[in-house]
């Protein structure tokens, strides 16, 4: 991993994408490529298909497990300009992860944020948002602290990945007649055909936003098509200028301190 960050800072590599751990990567990270001006500490993203047939920008996965206000306000502008920039979503909808969308809910964090969000004019800042309605295409940007972001992802890729195993394996049954045994696997095909958008295969890749170069971090359990998913997420990141277009965001909404 430092052998592959120092290409990067070094410029004879665009990106770095690794499968090992993610700790490690992002402490050589911070340290080799260096935050970018107004940013505290970088943090994991990932883009998470909705039933709405689109795109929801998800940060912070796991690289903060402690975020103050000021971290969350940072993740929510590198949210919006990855929605922007790689999406393609105009004025992209920026909510909070938090446990009811009443104001007063949630931790002093997660509220002094939103007070933050609600002044900058730049942001689509929309409110709360629950877990239960990640997939549902309520927001284009869900912003969290890393803990309850990695809990999140983690316990959502499981539920998936045990309903697609049982659309896959579920025993027809000896006495079935035929055409039921037709119309179930009909059916199971159908639901595939609708949910294997949700396999995570598909947006395996958390991208390190906030650092002067382009990091993708793969799952480590990830499969061949899975990587493959991530070393093209690198490869957009570098094309479209994310680390740059996130400085640029930076500079005019946040100016970095003398």
């Amino acid at each position: 991993m430092r052998l592959a960050l120092e290409e990067v800072k070094e410029g004879r590599a665009d990106a770095c994408v690794s499968a090992g751990n993610t700790g490690a990567l992002m402490g050589l990270a911070n340290m080799l490529l260096k935050p970018l001006a107004g940013i505290e500490r970088p943090a994991l993203m990932t883009v998470l298909p909705h039933q709405q047939k689109g795109r929801t920008v998800v940060l912070d996965l796991g690289a903060n497990v402690d975020c103050d206000a000021m971290m969350l306000v940072q993740f929510a502008i590198m949210g919006a300009v990855m929605a922007e920039e790689v999406l393609g979503i105009s004025a992209p909808r920026v909510a909070l992860l938090n446990i009811g969308e009443e104001e007063t809910k949630g931790p002093d964090s997660i509220r002094d944020a939103a007070a933050m969000l609600k002044n900058i004019s730049s942001i689509n800042y929309t409110g709360y948002l629950e877990a239960n309605e990640l997939l549902t295409g309520k927001t284009d940007v869900l912003v969290c602290d890393g803990f309850t972001g990695n809990v999140t992802l983690k316990t959502m890729e499981g539920v998936v990945r045990m309903f697609l195993s049982l659309l896959k394996t579920q025993g027809e049954g000896k006495k079935r007649s035929w055409w039921l045994k037709i119309l179930k696997r009909w059916l199971q095909k159908g639901l595939m055909r609708r949910f294997s958008h949700l396999n995570p295969d598909q947006y395996n890749g958390a991208c390190l936003l906030g650092l002067r170069g382009t990091v993708i971090k793969s799952h480590g359990a990830a499969n061949q098509r899975a990587f493959s998913v991530a070393i093209e997420q690198a490869v957009q990141a570098v094309q479209r200028e994310v680390p740059q277009r996130i400085a640029a965001r930076l500079e005019s909404v946040l100016p970095p301190k003398d």
